[in-house]
């Protein structure tokens, strides 16, 4: 059982001695907080973020490799995270990274369209319909090799860069960036690249 069940649990009435309330059933509960997500999921924030004007998505396509994110609980426990864009009619997107505890590889596919007033730099994607998240590219190298990414709510950031490792200079901008911006840079978790693929 895990904690957010034992939590579900304590929120529910426990059945009287007269009999008169009964437990919610396990298909139920999961239902429930599907919904719960859901109206979570579906409230827009009014914050904003100052994101690139515009990029070439054909020159973002490709791999990149994650350096750094802010703790997430879809890449919880997450190493030699890589990110691949594919544009055609529609942007595919293929998250991978390797989970240590497990022994193995943990592959996510979703989807991505422009969003915002400036249709490229401001995506929206999707891995799991109908949730969404917010992708803003708030700053990308003149040569596609670094990018910046982080969601207006300042709940997600990602320092991406096409090679397993981070020039200083660049560290510093994007840090130093982000904290302006109001994302908990203290809180990153720094991916290590050193899975056997």
């Amino acid at each position: 059982m895990t904690n957010f069940d034992l939590w579900f649990e304590r929120q529910l009435p426990h059945p009287s001695s007269s009999g008169l309330h009964k437990p919610i059933s396990k298909p139920m509960q999961k239902l429930i907080t599907l919904l719960v997500i859901s109206i979570l999921a579906s409230c827009s924030t009014s914050k904003t973020l100052n994101t690139v004007e515009s990029i070439d998505l054909k020159q973002y396509a490709g791999k990149w490799f994650e350096i750094a994110r802010l703790p997430n609980g879809f890449e919880k426990g997450l190493s030699c995270v890589t990110t691949e864009y594919k544009v055609g009619k529609a942007i595919e997107v293929i998250n991978r990274g390797f989970n240590a505890e497990k022994g193995k590889w943990k592959t996510s596919m979703g989807k991505a369209k422009k969003s915002g007033p400036d249709g490229t730099s401001q995506l929206e994607i999707t891995f799991f319909w109908p949730f969404t998240g917010d992708y803003y590219l708030m700053n990308v190298t003149q040569d596609y090799e670094y990018a910046l990414i982080g969601a207006p709510d300042r709940s997600c950031l990602w320092i991406l860069s096409r090679t397993p490792s981070l020039s200083e200079s660049i560290k510093s901008k994007y840090l130093s960036q982000a904290q302006s911006e109001g994302f908990e840079v203290s809180e990153l978790v720094w991916v290590e690249h050193n899975c056997e693929q």
